[in-house]
């Protein structure tokens, strides 16, 4: 048996590609054709051919300080031998408290914990179970129900995908969790295909949600949770008005809001957050990826002070929220999230989207009247190019333009046919050009 073992072993070696089970990935594609990337520095990846591949995606969404940070790799380094590991449980560790107290100063008043977890998925999980538990702590035990948004993602745990809203990261998993709805989306390209931020039109969907409660009675409902800018499902910004009206009929109803800022968090529309963005403050806040730049997982939620202050009541040796996870405010993710708050204030990083925000819409809106091209989107440096998708082969015309941009030099991401751009902060205008005009020659020559 052992000798067995070691035969099998010995086909493994560091170019075997099989043993990986690949997320959110088409693995029988990519282990045929494979586009590994070996290298990364400022805005540019390096391929294992040696070309340099333009980030148009930030990675995915995270690296807003653009790669290969010094002061950050110098951090987890000089932490990894200062203090590698210290328990999240009961103990703690002075750069955990030291991350917390400097991330709180960017939301608003009010706002003032964080909970830290690893990833945006377990940033929404904590994010709900906060929900639940406050009113059950309140006394008001019988709210019960979350209300999410089609289209909504909420990363891939149980809770993440049952108020979250996109088919195919539902569809597979069973019944999923109870006493969950949701309010339709805000994708109205019949009245506002081609809008250049916030579309004008649509404020009314909002009273979606005064339906569901009027469905369910109020008195049942612990949260309502959406992306301020839904960013995986394709880059839906919410129009005028819309996010103010879901605000008020949660307050209206003792609903508690969660903003899921996974993606919008930390400088992507031009702001720190969403929330100093459209100017609405929900009672949780979910974030992850920008914390530290992508570099080492972590993620953060903030909720406000009536919501931190609600649990801490019985004995003060009791533990007051029974959740956690082993790697909850890390002494080597702390070091890599505070190095990372240094540079973007350094640097000015949260609010440089805000400069180029016009020049990147006018280059991502001179797409328009490409082949195939049907909707355009932005809203600070994020965007969308919808295609028209192939009859009968639904997302392939976007996976098409993604392979041959990664093959021009370029790294884009595609959601169905929609082509999605975020690219780090640091990106310059000539490196805009550079994006649109590779992207352009891609569409005009797509079939």
């Amino acid at each position: 048996m052992a000798s067995e073992a070691a035969d099998a072993r010995s086909g493994l070696t560091t170019n075997n590609l099989e043993a990986f089970w690949m997320p959110f990935t088409a693995n029988r594609q990519f282990k045929q054709t494979p586009r590994l990337l070996v290298g990364a520095e400022g805005m540019y990846y390096r391929s294992a051919d040696g070309r340099e591949i333009l980030d148009g995606t930030a990675g995915l969404w995270c690296v807003n300080a653009g790669h290969g940070r010094k002061h950050i790799a110098d951090a987890i380094a000089a932490q990894v031998m200062e203090l590698d590991y210290a328990p999240a449980f009961q103990m703690g560790h002075p750069k955990a408290f030291e991350l917390a107290a400097r991330l709180v100063t960017y939301m608003p008043a009010g706002i003032d914990h964080v909970f830290f977890t690893n990833s945006g998925s377990e940033s929404v999980e904590t994010g709900l179970k906060m929900a639940l538990a406050y009113h059950k702590v309140k006394g008001d035990g019988g709210r019960f129900r979350l209300i999410g948004r089609e289209r909504g993602y909420h990363g891939v745990n149980f809770g993440g995908i049952s108020v979250g809203g996109i088919v195919t990261n539902r569809k597979h998993f069973g019944t999923l969790l109870t006493g969950v709805d949701h309010i339709r989306h805000t994708h109205d390209p019949a009245r506002n295909a081609f809008s250049r931020g916030q579309p004008e039109h649509g404020a009314e969907f909002a009273d979606d949600l005064d339906k569901v409660i009027t469905l369910h009675d109020p008195s049942t409902i612990a949260a309502v949770i959406v992306e301020p800018v839904a960013g995986s499902t394709g880059v839906l910004v919410p129009p005028k008005g819309y996010l103010e009206k879901l605000r008020a009929t949660c307050d209206k109803h003792g609903i508690l809001l969660i903003f899921d800022e996974v993606i919008t968090g930390f400088g992507r529309l031009g702001a720190p957050f969403a929330v100093d963005y459209f100017g609405v403050t929900p009672d949780i806040v979910l974030t992850a990826k920008g914390v530290t730049n992508g570099v080492v997982p972590m993620g953060a939620v903030f909720v406000k002070k009536e919501i931190y202050e609600t649990f801490m009541n019985g004995p003060e040796h009791m533990i007051e929220f029974f959740h956690g996870y082993t790697y909850s405010g890390n002494p080597v993710s702390s070091a890599a999230g505070l190095a990372t708050l240094d540079i973007y204030e350094e640097e000015g990083l949260l609010n440089r989207g805000a400069e180029l925000a016009d020049y990147w819409a006018d280059a991502l809106h001179s797409l328009k009247g490409l082949p195939h091209v049907i909707d355009i989107r932005n809203c600070g440096l994020v965007g969308a190019i919808e295609l028209e998708p192939i009859a009968g082969q639904p997302t392939k015309r976007a996976f098409t333009a993604f392979l041959q941009a990664f093959e021009k030099g370029l790294l884009i991401r595609t959601t169905g046919d929609i082509i999605a751009l975020s690219p780090p902060l640091i990106i310059t205008k000539g490196q805009i050009d550079k994006l649109f005009d590779t992207l352009k020659d891609i569409l005009q020559s797509l079939d």
